[in-house]
């Protein structure tokens, strides 16, 4: 396949799955690489990306075993005009479930065509000093493989003449997925006199659940807890207090805690 330049797309609220992507492309060495970085709200208003000659790196965090829905939403504006893809999932050392089935199922509605998957390990969304999961990655281990996946996936661009030889790619999860039960009444709580009102979790929020006015209200109907307002906090005014979060925590710190390597599909 001639193929020269590179696309990292990516949902990526706290930057774990963008330090996975940009991995592995380190390891693909294209000249020619561009983010389309889908996080942030104002991507669902941008002109759909379409990519054409190019190698999509698509990048989504799990939640509880699927996608998050606001990531799937993003990602069906994609244009893929059946350029080759590469599908990451990004988990928190639990499991990952249905997650890249159903980023695979995705990509190939928006018009592209997988040919290698990874799931890869990044910091927990709810981990903290006293409920530690998997901190700290992906760390220098886990850029490592990403960058390794990356130069397999260059070798084999070069090797197959056709992307109708790649064949279809084969990944784990069930069909149907399993259910999603996301708490819908939950946010971040704030200690009002800890807050400087820097508003960094305003530009981090990837739903616009923080009120633009008073960045001690966050609307629960929107939040996805993806805690990205809690780890970019330089006061640490903003933390989880709900005692259901805090039992998973404390839960997914116990028995999560034996360390998960990075899956790949080729």
């Amino acid at each position: 396949m001639a193929i020269n330049a590179a696309k990292l797309i990516y949902f990526s609220p706290t930057q774990t799955t963008k330090k996975i992507i940009e991995g592995i492309a380190q390891g693909v060495r294209f000249d020619t690489v561009e983010h389309v970085d889908l996080t942030l709200s104002d991507a669902s208003m941008r002109k759909p990306a379409e990519i054409h000659d190019e190698l999509a790196i698509i990048g989504s965090p799990v939640y509880s075993g699927r996608l998050p829905a606001v990531a799937i939403s993003r990602l069906r504006q994609l244009k893929g005009n059946g350029a080759p893809a590469v599908i990451v999932v990004v988990y928190g050392n639990r499991a990952y479930e249905d997650a890249l089935l159903e980023l695979r199922d995705v990509a190939l509605e928006a018009g592209f065509r997988p040919i290698a998957a990874g799931a890869f390990i990044g910091e927990h969304s709810f981990s903290a000093n006293c409920t530690p999961i998997a901190v700290g990655r992906p760390d220098a281990e886990d850029l490592g493989k990403a960058m390794g996946f990356g130069k397999i996936i260059r070798e084999k661009i070069i090797n197959t003449r056709a992307l109708d030889q790649a064949g279809s790619l084969y990944v784990p999860g069930n069909f149907p997925y399993k259910e999603l039960r996301m708490l819908s009444d939950v946010s971040p709580a704030i200690q009002e006199m800890l807050c400087t009102r820097c508003k960094m979790c305003l530009l981090v929020c990837p739903t616009v659940a923080i009120n633009e006015n008073d960045p001690t209200l966050t609307d629960k109907s929107l939040c996805i807890r993806c805690c990205a307002c809690i780890k970019s906090c330089p006061a640490g005014a903003k933390t989880m207090e709900d005692p259901r979060i805090k039992q998973a925590a404390e839960q997914l710190s116990v028995n999560c805690s034996l360390r998960k390597e990075p899956e790949t599909y080729l």
